[in-house]
């Protein structure tokens, strides 16, 4: 099993590019499933989870062709010949009931496998049935499979979420393109890939208003055409490298970076002493002093800080000058790093959805354990800051939401490798 050997020490400067979003990317490829006519995605990320989906969608009877290196997705869905998405495929991965909405909307029925993915948490997928049912989806689950059926076609409904849901809004948002007459989806989510999803959506011919706020309108229509869609960029891998050097020191180019992406996260980087820069490419960041300041972060929904950045923050915040509370607030276990944080000297105190991180000067390396796809960056990160030699295993998380990890630091400075087997 491979690991990530970093040793800490020394500032990081130059560029790095940043990639198309997995999130949307995982979205925006089943809304090939609404139309017999090609979808092209350009500036996709080239990630295990992207080649998971491929494999799904190509069991369905999709086409899917990578071009470009990967960094494009030439997909056809004009022969869906089959209309079961398979445990083997959908264990791996929970954004494979992303396929649910688009079937049952365009073949009006669907088999899709409970799904897996990383252990972070519940994530329910009742919020989805709930949402297709009030579309008139018929729902049955059996054998650890949801059985989806609208012998009449889907209706236009009022969807209400209960709590805010990125996925249960995007699945009833693709269903409601293909609709009879309008859905209304209120408490809906906000999130840059909710509003990439739309976009590529009305490029098919969809009728969508509202996109990026609370309340989204569809007017559905009787079919979908091809499109062309560039992913949105990845505003998790962004707010990752824009953390390598306030941890190190330096000054480092984050290339397709935009401040819109990740407000509410640069509003805790300007309190902890870092200066973000618009520029021509992208964003530039560098802290102010020696050490960065203690902040309080809640995770919340869009536009609020991202869940999927608070290892990482809290990797920072091991360093800090003063007490941070971080409170998470979207999943529970979201916090399996801190005991590996705690192995290279992290002053940490877990109670429940809530951490106490009491900065130190300075952490030590330490052979960690990845437990997931953002705890695994989160300890390259602090392996960046520590004295001596950190050791990172199990880090096949890692693939699944970062592209070439090791030579993007690389370039910029760090000492870093990948080695195999071990």
């Amino acid at each position: 099993m491979d690991s990530i050997l970093v040793t800490g020490g020394g500032p990081l400067n130059g560029q790095i590019p940043i990639a198309g979003a997995k999130n949307a990317c995982l979205t925006l490829m089943p809304a090939t499933l609404l139309s017999d006519e090609p979808l092209t995605l350009t500036n996709a990320p080239r990630l295990s989870d992207i080649a998971t989906m491929t494999t799904l969608l190509q069991s369905l009877g999709a086409e899917v062709s990578s071009l470009q290196g990967g960094q494009v997705l030439a997909m056809s869905s004009h022969d869906l010949n089959n209309l079961t998405a398979d445990y083997d495929i959908v264990r791996k991965m929970r954004a494979s009931i992303l396929v649910l909405g688009p079937m049952l909307a365009r073949a009006g029925q669907a088999v899709v496998s409970l799904p897996g993915g990383c252990a972070i948490g519940a994530r329910p997928v009742d919020l989805h049935l709930k949402a297709l049912e009030a579309l008139g989806a018929e729902m049955e689950l059996k054998d650890g499979y949801v059985h989806a059926k609208a012998p009449g076609g889907l209706k236009g409904g009022v969807v209400d979420f209960p709590i805010v849901s990125v996925g249960a809004t995007e699945n009833v948002l693709m269903a409601a393109t293909l609709a009879k007459g309008t859905t209304v989806i209120n408490n809906a989510a906000r999130e840059p890939e909710i509003v990439d999803l739309a976009l590529c959506l009305q490029k098919m011919g969809a009728q969508i208003e509202g996109e990026g706020t609370s309340t989204i309108t569809v007017h559905g229509v009787d079919r979908l055409h091809g499109a062309t869609h560039p992913v949105v960029t990845d505003r998790i891998e962004l707010g990752t490298y824009m953390l390598a050097p306030v941890i190190c020191g330096g000054e480092v180019e984050l290339l397709g970076g935009r401040l819109d992406l990740v407000g509410a996260f640069v509003e805790k980087l300007d309190q902890c002493g870092v200066d973000v820069t618009e520029t021509k490419s992208g964003l530039l960041v560098k802290r102010r002093g020696d050490r960065v300041k203690a902040v309080d972060v809640v995770t919340e929904p869009f536009p609020g800080f991202p869940t999927d950045l608070q290892a990482q923050m809290m990797a920072l915040l091991c360093t800090a000058e003063g007490t941070s509370v971080l409170e998470e607030k979207i999943f529970e276990n979201r916090f399996m790093h801190a005991p590996e944080l705690i192995r290279m000297g992290a002053n940490i105190d877990v109670h429940g959805g809530t951490a106490t991180v009491t900065g130190v000067e300075r952490l030590k390396g330490a052979p960690v354990m990845a437990t997931d796809l953002r705890a695994s960056v989160s300890l390259i990160l602090a392996g960046l800051a520590a004295e001596g030699e950190t050791r990172v295993s199990r880090v096949y998380h890692l693939d699944r939401g970062y592209e070439r990890v090791v030579s993007k630091l690389e370039a910029v400075g760090a000492k870093i490798e990948r080695i195999s087997g071990q």
